[in-house]
């Protein structure tokens, strides 16, 4: 069975992405409206209506902005840990208690017959994780928010046929940049972001490991560009004897709308 999926919007403006197969559709993340969300599943076919849950990966603005309005309206199931349900739950608006889910990090489960398993990410929320997703031996990961580079999460990700991967920063734009110092301070520590030497360094290891699709995604907008993140990207790549135009295919994850629909199977290639 193949595994669908679609970054709707990735950045600090907002974050929602779209994994699927035929028997389940999910969302991960609603950090704008719930009628932009609904506009960009329109575009790649999804009806909301079709949804089976909404999960969440920490409870920062731009990653559950339009959880409530879509919960209520579709009467989804919301998935998150404990921490980030109590950082999120007074800023939903009502959610009937039947759609409130706790789960713990690094126990899977699935929906449909997707296996999802969620695992701690260093970034400072309450309680954050990525995902991973497999269906028949294929497998996903979406690995965004991240503070640095650790064992931990990483080998979740190893073996994924895909990755979206965070690459929020170039340290010299957020260097020159005008946020003030403690944000830049936050950015760059152990549970901010990663740089985008930081992506290019993990992109590597993924690859050697068997990834074959990797999505750039959370991009900053003030301190860095989709050309500067794909570019630094290559450069660590080629530097590790990697070939970023045959080895892999590398993408930058949109900001304001849908990149596409991507997939994987089992013997991704």
């Amino acid at each position: 069975m193949e595994l669908r999926f679609s970054p709707l919007f990735s950045g600090s403006s907002g974050n929602a992405t779209y994994v699927g197969c035929d028997d389940a559709h999910i969302l991960v993340d609603a950090g704008l409206s719930g009628a932009r969300v609904c506009q960009e599943l329109a575009c790649i076919g999804v009806d909301p209506s079709q949804l089976n849950a909404i999960l969440v990966t920490h409870e920062h603005a731009d990653h559950i902005r339009g959880i409530g309005i879509l919960s209520r309206k579709y009467d989804l199931p919301v998935y998150a840990t404990e921490g980030t349900w109590a950082g999120m739950y007074d800023k939903l608006g009502a959610i009937a208690e039947k759609n409130r889910v706790i789960f713990e990090p690094d126990q899977d489960f699935f929906l449909g017959s997707i296996n999802i398993t969620p695992f701690s990410t260093p970034h400072d929320a309450a309680e954050p994780v990525g995902y991973t997703f497999e269906v028949d031996g294929a497998k996903l990961a979406i690995a965004t928010d991240i503070g640095c580079i650790r064992d931990g999460w990483l080998n979740h990700v190893l073996g994924s046929a895909a990755v979206i991967l965070e690459s929020n920063y170039d340290p010299d734009m957020l260097q020159a940049g005008r946020y003030p110092y403690e944000l830049k301070k936050r950015i760059r520590s152990r549970k901010g972001h990663l740089s985008n030497d930081d992506a290019g360094t993990v992109a590597a290891e993924l690859i050697r490991n068997g990834t074959r699709q990797i999505i750039l995604g959370h991009l900053s907008k003030e301190n860095n560009f989709p050309e500067l993140a794909l570019r630094s990207c290559e450069l660590i790549l080629r530097q590790s004897g990697i070939d970023p135009n045959a080895d892999a295919a590398l993408y930058v994850a949109n900001r304001d709308g849908n990149t596409g629909m991507f997939s994987v199977s089992a013997g991704f290639e």
